[in-house]
């Protein structure tokens, strides 16, 4: 997904995402988040369309594993997540949330919603799925407890390397693609649409749900009383989807 920024995001250490406070808020919005994102997902598989570049890597090992989707999504998580020892990353909640209830909210869904046939519902699923991922990667976003595994690898891989981000990212995305598409990935409409459209979704509706911390240590309020809160940080932190 392409990054967005947003002006109340910070770049938080793990220990101070969970001391920055609001917290039964942001456990609540992680969650939500979470559970919507698995859940899109889910519908972008029922729509036969097309799905996002990892999740055609894990809808093609799918059709290659006795595995249940959700429990693909969760292994290859902890996979990317061994992938940040050597560059130094640290998980933080959000990160752990994210390759545990991911899969877990997305088998649920597929079990829940039956295949969806006919092109208009097929297409009408693809739009209400980009609609939903937006929402729940926003809220996953705004809660600020930490990226999810695969987009701690991009920030991780720039900062050892210094390549642009962007690049990483194209990268990454071009090859789990190439590869969930060679196991049986289903690769369509639905694809280009989450590639075009899912930053611009996640953009709008992080306006509503980003979690006001302040800064590290202090209060939000303090940032609203004019006090100059302490901060090893300057600037929004740029994020992309869970």
């Amino acid at each position: 997904m392409a990054q967005t920024s947003h002006p109340k995001l910070l770049p938080l250490t793990p220990l101070q995402q969970l001391r920055a406070g609001r917290l039964p808020l942001r456990l609540v919005n992680l969650f939500v988040g979470l559970t919507l994102f698995g859940a899109a997902m889910a519908i972008f598989i029922r729509a036969e369309l097309g799905q996002a570049p990892w999740d055609v890597l894990h809808y093609g090992l799918s059709t290659r594993m006795p595995l249940s989707i959700g429990t693909i999504i969760i292994l290859l998580g902890f996979v990317v997540l061994l992938l940040w020892i050597p560059l130094k990353q640290w998980p933080g909640l959000g990160t752990i949330a994210n390759v545990l209830w991911l899969g877990i909210a997305a088998d649920i869904t597929l079990w829940l919603v039956p295949p969806i046939e006919g092109l208009p519902w097929q297409i009408a699923a693809v739009g209400a799925a980009l609609v939903i991922n937006g929402i729940g990667g926003a809220l996953y976003i705004g809660a600020q407890f930490g990226p999810g595994p695969r987009d701690g690898l991009m920030t991780g891989i720039h900062l050892r390397t210094g390549l642009s981000m962007r690049l990483i990212r194209t990268v990454i995305e071009v090859s789990v693609l190439a590869i969930g598409w060679l196991l049986g990935g289903v690769v369509g409409l639905g694809t280009v649409a989450y590639a075009l459209l899912i930053g611009p979704s996640t953009q709008f509706f992080l306006r509503f749900t980003v979690v006001d911390l302040g800064r590290p240590g202090r209060p939000a309020s303090s940032s609203a009383r004019g006090e100059s809160p302490a901060s090893t940080t300057t600037g929004p932190l740029p994020v992309t989807s869970p």
